[in-house]
């Protein structure tokens, strides 16, 4: 399975890293391509570096790039799942917007009629997020917020973030074996 991973600037980038190593357990080929601030949360909150992503990847992308494979429709790939999306990439996506590399792969989901997974990290949410994710859940978008649940009674913050992680690779039919489902 070919899965494009878009990491923006939200909160959470901790899901976006584990993503990256759970799927790369699983022979998924991974396309990633990170925004700037998604690259400045990384750092912060994982002490993540490029190289790190890039070791965890297939193709690492520069986000300026809008002539890599990615931006092309003819380039298959089974799913993007962008982890964490900002509500300025939500908004972006969701009006057809395109100035970067991220924005155009996923107008390239859209676009193919390809999954495409967004998890926002945002709250409280306004009107104005709550119509914009209605309009790409009109379009098939799965929204996955960020938000794990809590029945597998973990132990730790590892098996919080597997328990989100396991739950978002779910919509694109890819079972990590990242958590205890309810019985």
């Amino acid at each position: 399975m070919r899965v494009t991973v878009g990491i923006t600037g939200a909160s959470g980038a901790v899901y976006a890293w584990r993503m990256l190593q759970l799927l790369g357990k699983h022979s998924v080929e991974i396309h990633c391509v990170v925004s700037d601030s998604g690259w400045k949360v990384l750092k912060h909150e994982c002490d993540v570096t490029v190289e790190d992503i890039r070791n965890a990847c297939h193709t690492l992308y520069d986000n300026d790039n809008l002539a890599a494979a990615i931006a092309s429709g003819s380039f298959k790939t089974d799913a993007m799942i962008i982890v964490p999306c900002t509500m300025h990439s939500i908004g972006a996506i969701a009006n057809g917007i395109s100035h970067n590399l991220l924005l155009r792969a996923a107008d390239v989901m859209l676009k193919e009629g390809r999954k495409l997974v967004i998890v926002p990290r945002e709250t409280p949410l306004n009107a104005i997020h709550l119509a914009k994710m209605l309009n790409l859940a009109q379009m098939g978008v799965k929204i996955v917020p960020a938000s794990p649940g809590f029945y597998h009674q973990p132990k730790d913050l590892e098996e919080l973030v597997d328990m989100m992680v396991g739950r978002i690779c779910d919509q694109i039919d890819i079972d990590l074996h990242a958590f205890r489902r309810w019985q």
